[in-house]
């Protein structure tokens, strides 16, 4: 734990009570903004200390806040439940926040990146932070075809699932033989058809990911830390205006994450 003093910069863990180990039901009940505790939207929020992590010296207090969530998640999904290097084809689908981080992550490990959007705008930004081959999904409505012209017929060696129910079978017909999936997002749907078949067949690994430990999160810092890398902020609404946050976020145009700011200045001219 961090010997903490009055105005040290702090970013909380999405579950306080997860510092290591597998996750439990006990240590996924302390989740911030769950079912059974308070999240994150209020101006003073009193934590355990445990909870709490030093703030990368060169991030902002608004780039911190996309730590907890978005940037764990993507970390746990390239690093923790699988184990992404140089070489290794990643499959990222949307640029959202976890999308983003996760592209950032794998080109700072040397992965190759394919990345999909609805958005030709969204994947020229994909392109100029790294992504080797892009896909619009509504220009090509059966992208994984492809994914897999992209990789010689191969497939990827993984995918960061973050669609669900609506891109899942997708996603394992891009996998590889004896690739992995880290599943973690329901946009497209909570339920539907999944293709057994093609999981059993190929042999592919799915990984549930549901953000991570503050020990990954310790990691994830150090990394970021030691490459100085910034994440990226779609957008930064008002305390006053979190409403509009939120709708903005619904309408899944977004590139990267979108904050909440408690004021309107801070380090690096990001709001705080």
């Amino acid at each position: 734990m961090e010997n903490f003093k009055i105005g040290d910069r702090v970013v909380a863990a999405f579950m306080p009570a997860w510092l290591d180990g597998d996750l439990t039901k006990e240590k996924q009940a302390s989740s911030l903004g769950g079912r059974q505790v308070n999240g994150m939207l209020a101006e003073e929020v009193v934590l355990p200390a445990s909870a709490l992590l030093p703030i990368p010296e060169h991030l902002s207090y608004g780039e911190a806040a996309t730590l907890p969530c978005a940037g764990v998640t993507a970390w746990y999904a390239l690093f923790e439940g699988a184990c992404v290097t140089l070489g290794t084809k990643v499959l990222l689908l949307g640029t959202g926040g976890v999308s983003i981080f996760a592209l950032q992550f794998a080109k700072l490990a040397g992965a190759k990146v394919i990345v999909t959007s609805s958005s030709s705008q969204n994947l020229k930004r994909a392109r100029q932070l790294g992504a080797d081959e892009v896909i619009n999904y509504r220009a090509f409505p059966n992208w994984h075809e492809l994914v897999l012209e992209f990789t010689e017929g191969e497939g990827v060696d993984h995918v960061v699932e973050v669609g669900g129910a609506g891109t899942i079978n997708q996603s394992l017909e891009a996998l590889r033989y004896g690739g992995t999936m880290c599943l973690m997002g329901v946009l497209t749907g909570l339920s539907g058809e999944v293709n057994t078949v093609a999981a059993l067949l190929k042999n592919i690994r799915i990984q549930g990911t549901y953000v991570g430990s503050i020990a990954m999160f310790r990691r994830m810092n150090a990394a970021i830390a030691h490459h100085r890398m910034r994440p990226v902020i779609a957008k930064v609404f008002a305390f006053g205006s979190a409403l509009d946050a939120f709708k903005y976020h619904e309408s899944a145009s977004h590139f990267g994450k979108v904050v909440i700011s408690l004021s309107r200045s801070g380090p690096n001219g990001l709001v705080s």
